[in-house]
């Protein structure tokens, strides 16, 4: 194309460039504007999951809550070891004093006695003149007799070597005869009579052995080698009274 038509068409050719170029520096497109007014593209893929925000902080203590029921009681438990030992505790206040008691002295009374003489008489106290024991004296060699000065329960017993005759004795108390012993004699032999009872006597109540009857029932006998032993002893005193 020559002449002034070719002429016009080239200098609109290399004007436009130009203002094209003002234009997309002066007008841009605003993306929140329908699509009419510029040329859109292709919708992106979503983008990712950003990260989780921190955590906000505590709110305030809200008001206390009723109270709830009481639950079911639940199985005994296993039995716990055994603790430590404590300390010890300090010592108690002392204890009042007690009656003042009575000496044991004063319920002491017992003898043991034996025969020297071969053949005591009949119908009266036989004598055991041998002592063995009488701290308290309340046997009387003399008499033959004990005499109760303490109240109580007493324990007597005898043990007589018989020779050459029969022996009939007895235990008497207060002129009265308690119990009795018979032991016949058999030839050339020594026997043994023996006798033992429990008696509760009264102060001033008197204790003795005595053969009775005739002399023929007299064979009580002692020697250096055989003995006829009488014996009794306090086992218990009245308390009531003492």
């Amino acid at each position: 194309m020559r002449g002034p038509a070719g002429f016009l068409l080239c200098s609109l050719l290399l004007v436009t460039p130009h203002w094209t170029e003002v234009a997309a520096q002066d007008v841009q497109p605003d993306p929140k504007m329908p699509c009419a007014n510029w040329m859109g593209g292709a919708p992106g893929y979503p983008g990712h999951n950003g990260l989780p925000g921190r955590d906000g902080k505590d709110g305030q203590e809200g008001p206390k809550g009723e109270k709830g029921e009481e639950g079911v009681q639940g199985p005994k438990g296993d039995q716990g070891e055994i603790g430590a030992p404590g300390q010890r505790g300090f010592p108690g206040q002392p204890g009042l004093n007690g009656k003042k008691g009575e000496g044991a002295f004063i319920y002491r009374s017992a003898f043991s006695v034996g025969l020297k003489e071969r053949a005591p008489h009949p119908n009266v106290p036989i004598r055991f003149t041998k002592i063995f024991y009488n701290e308290q004296n309340h046997y009387d060699a003399s008499t033959g007799k004990f005499l109760c000065s303490i109240p109580g329960t007493y324990y007597f017993a005898y043990h007589l070597t018989v020779y050459l005759t029969d022996v009939k004795v007895s235990l008497y108390k207060r002129d009265k005869a308690v119990i009795f012993t018979y032991d016949q004699f058999q030839k050339n032999n020594v026997d043994q009579a023996s006798g033992s009872v429990l008696l509760h006597l009264s102060t001033g109540d008197e204790i003795w052995l005595q053969v009775y009857g005739e002399g023929d029932n007299n064979g009580v006998y002692a020697d250096n080698i055989n003995d006829s032993t009488f014996m009794g002893f306090l086992l218990y005193p009245d308390l009531d009274v003492h």
